[in-house]
């Protein structure tokens, strides 16, 4: 499958068309060399950075977190941050670095981001959120859209989550990602946070009868493209997956173009492995080493025959001084090769 570039900074229908399905934004995960990789596997579907704080763009002039590469679009940039004035600066920033769409977060659980007054903290503060969007809304051009949570702590959700989607709605968002957990801002960690809170995929689907004019995806404990379409179908307008759309990528994307868009055809993992070959050629070229990529790879043939070689291979070599994609050429030998002897 060989893919066109797309044009940065889409439109608004546009970037809510990819918003069918996208790829959560998860922080040491979906960094540049994930999102290319996601993208080899499915043209249509909308990826996010992994948060990237407004202080570290605005203050710290770490402009190299918004590096990325051209044919990842439609791409988003998550920004961490509560302060409205330096998230506009900082939009302005992911604007002008070429981003299809700037996503606020507020629902990251950690005591990191809590410390910092941003992320599911801001579940309490919905007039705060509201400035922060309107601010951002003044500053681009693209679309900026929110990732929450269902509410925090001891919040009745019923309550606290439509007058959310109100107040910062009312201010010029109109598209939300609604994680369907709440987070425990204490006692428990972020992992537990993803798993422990129990999912309330009916409230989101109430919040779309009730607010019919905004775009909501749910995101949370997602895991193949069946649930995703039964979300669609039950009227949602997206859906967010994140742990399964990195741990088994091609379950998630390879399909993806063709059942949620009806474009095109299903991508082959072989052949998106071999286009690879000039990506990591030109990563390693810059400085780069191969594991920085391939370990994003890990789990391209989760599953299937060939895969614990696969895995095994890239592990234990990529990380060897000088490993290139000869490496990875023997690793797809092995799994090519146990295929083969499952059909004997």
């Amino acid at each position: 499958m060989t893919l066109a570039r797309h044009p940065t900074k889409l439109g608004y229908s546009d970037i809510r068309k990819a918003a069918r399905l996208s790829v959560a934004p998860m922080m040491d995960w979906t960094d540049r060399h994930c999102r290319y990789l996601h993208r080899q596997l499915s043209r249509q579907t909308l990826l996010y950075t992994e948060m990237v704080t407004s202080p570290a763009l605005v203050r710290g002039g770490a402009l190299q977190l918004l590096d990325h590469h051209p044919s990842e679009h439609p791409v988003a940039l998550q920004l961490g941050g509560s302060d409205p004035v330096e998230l506009a600066k900082a939009a302005r920033l992911g604007v002008e670095a070429g981003y299809d769409e700037i996503n606020l977060n507020v629902g990251c659980p950690s005591d990191r981001v809590q410390s910092g007054t941003f992320g599911a903290v801001l579940m309490t503060q919905p007039g705060l959120v509201a400035d922060c969007v309107a601010a951002m809304r003044a500053a681009v051009d693209v679309e900026v859209t929110v990732k929450c949570r269902i509410g925090v702590d001891e919040q009745n959700p019923e309550e606290v989550l439509p007058e959310f989607l109100s107040r910062v709605g009312a201010a010029g968002c109109g598209r939300f990602i609604i994680h369907a957990r709440k987070a425990w801002l204490q006692g428990l960690s972020p992992k537990e946070n993803r798993e422990i809170p129990p999912l309330d995929y009916d409230l989101v689907l109430r919040m779309k009868g009730m607010f019919g004019g905004l775009h909501l995806s749910v995101n949370g404990g997602i895991t193949d493209l069946d649930q995703a379409l039964a979300f669609l179908d039950a009227g949602l307008d997206g859906v967010m997956v994140g742990r399964a759309a990195y741990h088994q990528p091609a379950d998630i994307l390879c399909r993806a173009d063709r059942l949620i868009w009806g474009q095109g055809t299903d991508s082959d993992p072989v052949e998106v492995v071999l286009q690879m070959q000039g990506y990591i050629a030109e990563h390693i070229a810059g400085g780069g080493r191969l594991h920085q990529v391939t370990r994003h790879m890990l789990g391209l043939f989760a599953g299937t025959p060939g895969a614990r070689q696969w895995r095994r291979i890239l592990s234990e070599g990529a990380s060897r001084p000088g490993a290139d994609f000869a490496l990875v050429r023997q690793a797809l030998d092995a799994v090519q090769e146990a295929r083969a002897q499952a059909v004997a």
